[in-house]
Formats: C-alpha cells, sequence, structure tokens
C-alpha cells in the first residue's frame, strides 16, 4: 500500500496545478453600480457603496456616471440615460466576459433598460436590485430646496405626460397613475416600452434578454415612503382603474402574462423577492452582505476546483 503514496502525491500536485490554470474560469464577475435619483458616483455614500460591496465580493466593481450626474439624473430623458450607459459597458474591455448590476432606485429601470435594449452589449449575469420602481410609482420623488429644485418642481406641476415634461423630467417616464391609465399608455415615454404594456408594440426580443438573467435579486423597503407603493420594487402595483389594493407580482397582466419573463425567471426559481426593514435606500451593511454579496461573488474557488478534479 505504501507504494501508492507517490503517485497519490502526483495526482494530487496535478489537480493543483490544473485548478490555477482554470482560475481565470471562476473569477469573479465584475458589476456596476447605477445609482438613483439626485445622487452621483463622486459622492461619498455612493462611492463607499461600490468599494464596500467590491471588497466583501472579490469582485470588481463600477459605479457608471451619466453625463453631469445628479443634475442629469433629473433632466435627462431615461433612454438617454440608458444609452449611455450602454455605450459605455460597450467599451469597457473588463465587462466582454459578462458583467452584473447593482441598481439604486431610478438605476433600476435604466439598468433593466440595459438590459432589454442594449445591442451587441456584454451580457449581464445578475441583477441586483434596490428600490426600484420597476412597474412604476404614483407620485414623483422631492427634489428639494435651492434654485434646481424650482425648476424641477416647476416641471411637476405640468401636465406630466406632455412631450414637454417627458423630454426634460426623468421621473415622469416612470410615473404611472392608476386612474389615468390612457394618457400613460399613450403619452409616457419609457415604462409603458420597457415593460412591453402597450399590446401592438410587444417586443419578445426584450423578453428573452430579461428572461436569460442568472438571478433577479429584488429589494424592497418596509417603510418606503418614497416609492408609491413600495411594492412596486417587486414588481406590485395597483389596479388599473384604483388606487387600491396593491396586487402582489404574482397577480399583476405584467408577470401572469409574462410580458417581460419576470414569471418564467420565478417559475425557474431566478428571482429574490427579498424584504428590508427601514425607508428608501436605508439598507444596512448586514442586509448587503446577506442579499447582494452572494450575488457578485465567484462561482466557485481553486479549492473548490480541487475537490471537483480529485471526484472525476
Amino acid at each position: 500500500m505504501a507504494a501508492l503514496a507517490p503517485a497519490a502525491s502526483i495526482l494530487v500536485l496535478l489537480a493543483l496545478a490544473a485548478a490555477s490554470a482554470l482560475a481565470p474560469v471562476v473569477s469573479a464577475v465584475p458589476f456596476i453600480v447605477l445609482h438613483g435619483i439626485g445622487d452621483q458616483c463622486g459622492n461619498d455614500g455612493i462611492a463607499s457603496f461600490t468599494d464596500e460591496l467590491g471588497e466583501w465580493s472579490g469582485s470588481k466593481g463600477y459605479c457608471m456616471e451619466i453625463g453631469r450626474g445628479s443634475r442629469d439624473s433629473w433632466l435627462m430623458p431615461l433612454q438617454d440615460q440608458a444609452d449611455v450607459v450602454c455605450k459605455k459597458v460597450k467599451e469597457m474591455k473588463e465587462l466582454r466576459e459578462g458583467y452584473s448590476i447593482v441598481g439604486l432606485s431610478q438605476g433600476n429601470v435604466i439598468g433593466r433598460a440595459v438590459i432589454e435594449y442594449c445591442d451587441g452589449g456584454p451580457p449581464v449575469k445578475n441583477f441586483i436590485s434596490i428600490g426600484g420602481p420597476h412597474a412604476g410609482t404614483a407620485s414623483v420623488p422631492l427634489c428639494g430646496s435651492g434654485i434646481f429644485c424650482i425648476l424641477v418642481d416647476a416641471l411637476i406641476q405640468l401636465e406630466i405626460y406632455s412631450n414637454f415634461v417627458q423630454a426634460h423630467l426623468a421621473p415622469s417616464g416612470y410615473l404611472k397613475i392608476p386612474t389615468d391609465m390612457a394618457d400613460y399608455l399613450e403619452g409616457c415615454k419609457f415604462l409603458p416600452k420597457l415593460n412591453n404594456e402597450i399590446p401592438s408594440e410587444r417586443n419578445t426580443t426584450y423578453k428573452e434578454r430579461f428572461s436569460s438573467l442568472e438571478n433577479l435579486v429584488l429589494i424592497m423597503f418596509e417603510d418606503d415612503a418614497v416609492l408609491i407603493p413600495r411594492e412596486t420594487a417587486w414588481f406590485g402595483y395597483y389596479p388599473d382603474g384604483a388606487f387600491s389594493p396593491v396586487l402582489p407580482p404574482q397577480e399583476t397582466k405584467l408577470y401572469t402574462e409574462d410580458w417581460i419573463g419576470l414569471r418564467t425567471l420565478d417559475e425557474a426559481g431566478r428571482v429574490k423577492f427579498v424584504s428590508v426593514p427601514g425607508g428608501h435606500l436605508r439598507i444596512s451593511r448586514s442586509n448587503m452582505k446577506k442579499y447582494i454579496v452572494p450575488y457578485l461573488t465567484s462561482c466557485g474557488s481553486s479549492k473548490q476546483s480541487v475537490r471537483r478534479i480529485l471526484s472525476i
């Protein structure tokens, strides 16, 4: 039996060498962060958020800035914002083999537009949505104070589905008043297309691309007072024509008729509906580690590769 020891040692060495050679295959997938309205990549909060996720996951993270940051997050049409991100991800050699998206609030509908519309872009592996207005919102977020916000507030007071407001106020692209569905479907320039809501214009490519995700993580905040209703973070929303009750995602037409592939993903076990305590985007570090980091880490490690090779 002792004579077998050298052979066993050689096998172990070969396995270790093979694992080293395979390391790039199981290396962590990079990710991009798309910030919310009124934020920008240079702010300490979003910079720390990106850095911490990268440190905890071992994956390289990139905060993707759009135009002039905070100002353009309010004033640039959402499709234009998505086009900027699409162009950037196609130019980044670090993302060519695929990447994941971490979206914050409004950044989630931009991220979803990249998944559905970005022709020729690298594949998106995982989409982690934090407080996203996926089914719309019945209220425009508050801007705050200052001269810039006076301009924003003035736009909000105008006809929200007019061509002028749609072209100059980003959140008007996902404002969905359930008692004004006809004007919404006709005048809203972004969300009806993104959610394949218009029967005559449904695009199977959007559904195919969205349902190709490996994982979709939808994080809702239990005390969210910015998204109306908060269940929109899970694709839940009001029924057409009324402000009550709030329908869970599985009872909406978007889900039952599978307009964008949400039901397909869910039935395949690839959707995680997560509820966390706190107000809008107030996610704790412990919940970041619990619900976000696992979808940014590598699919394996060198030790796992060794065990797999030795088991063959």
